[in-house]
């Protein structure tokens, strides 16, 4: 019937042999189906009646050999496609993984079964619908929501977007995955700022250039001591040159009303990220800013670079951009409304523009340039 025995003998051979027997017959059966290219519907039929009592009575081995037998075969039923999934054992995920398509229904059926490391493997598929998107959401697993936030063939909208921003708040895996998606605004990590690494710092800063924003109360707090900026930056200077970060902390404490906990991780924040925050949302230019940064900051790579970095943040980010974020980080604003349209990320007119005038930000570090040379001189 499908290859090379009818069915009547191995109905036959089920009543009168053991379970050897069965395992014989049931690797044969699948793999003699797996070849059969385009099997009648009456044949189909008898084999999935046979194999619905083989795979029961057959051992583990021969039940995953045969599972991975049919898991070849060109088309299968539901119900076929059911017992292999059920059968397939340690072969299961990589099944999942590899397979072009996987029917929705046998999807909510694997999903339903609650295994994570099943569920976290579908997660992980380029072909999710937004039916699977709704139950995968549903499940609560790190793993899952993990292989969510590094599947980049899905952008995350509405309901969705919402799940995975409050997962990233308590999940510091999570949160570096949405800072590194080209299609996740990374200001919705400001929260946790402070538990993504260095790049990821950098990304949630970059998403508030040029960016239109909800107004706080804590502006007008920051515009009346911004009249003291020149002070600020000039203790901030000295006490970083003579590495007095507790006396940093303290001095952060008072003047930000972030608490202490905070203001310490930004003392010691050796990347700069933080630091620039503060030193933005009080006013500071490029020029001031870096001589700060320059005692603060460690890099490893090229200082040079990541203090240009810095540089041209100084021009894009404006003042009430990073009092709007110490702002989040005190817990004060709703960083749900930066998801409304006149909120949206700043979008550049083009990738094709010519190269950029000297900027406020280059000339900054070439007089500091200037002023170290002119120190290693006398």
């Amino acid at each position: 019937m499908i290859g090379f025995q009818p069915y009547e003998t191995f109905q036959l051979l089920i009543e009168t042999g053991g379970i050897e027997r069965a395992n014989t017959l049931l690797v044969a059966a699948c793999d003699a189906f797996a070849r059969r290219a385009n099997p009648s519907r009456s044949e189909a039929e008898q084999f999935e009646a046979l194999v619905t009592r083989l795979f029961p009575t057959a051992a583990p081995t021969a039940r995953a050999r045969a599972a991975a037998l049919l898991a070849s075969a060109p088309k299968l039923s539901p119900e076929l496609e059911l017992l292999m999934i059920e059968n397939l054992g340690a072969g299961l995920i990589p099944h999942i993984e590899a397979m072009p398509s996987l029917s929705d229904d046998l999807v909510y059926r694997l999903i339903e079964k609650g295994d994570v490391e099943v569920v976290a493997a579908i997660a992980r598929r380029p072909d999710l619908s937004n039916g699977v998107l709704a139950r995968l959401f549903a499940v609560n697993s790190r793993k899952v929501y993990r292989a969510l936030a590094d599947n980049l063939r899905f952008s995350p909208r509405g309901a969705f977007l919402t799940a995975l921003t409050r997962s990233a708040e308590m999940d510091h895996e999570v949160a570096a995955s949405l800072a590194r998606r080209p299609d996740f605004d990374a200001a919705l990590l400001t929260a946790v700022f402070f538990d993504l690494p260095e790049d990821g710092r950098l990304d949630v800063i970059r998403a508030y250039a040029k960016r239109n924003l909800p107004q706080t109360p804590l502006m007008r707090t920051f515009e009346e001591i911004s009249v003291a900026t020149g002070e600020f930056t000039t203790a901030l200077m000295k006490l970083f040159a003579e590495n007095r970060r507790p006396k940093i902390t303290r001095l952060l404490h008072q003047v930000t009303g972030l608490d202490e906990v905070r203001c310490g991780e930004i003392a010691h924040d050796t990347s700069g990220a933080a630091l620039f925050v503060v030193l933005r949302a009080f006013g500071c230019t490029a020029y001031d800013g870096l001589k700060v940064l320059i005692h603060a900051t460690s890099h490893d790579g090229d200082r040079s670079r990541a203090l240009a970095a810095f540089a041209r943040l100084f021009e894009d980010v404006s003042v009430a951009s990073m009092v709007y974020v110490m702002s989040a980080w005190r817990g004060d604003v709703a960083l749900a409304e930066l998801t409304k349209p006149g909120y949206a990320p700043f979008a550049p007119r083009s990738a094709r523009t010519p190269a950029r005038a000297q900027t406020k930000g280059d000339k900054a570090l070439e007089a500091l340039d200037g002023l170290k040379s002119a120190r290693k001189a006398s």
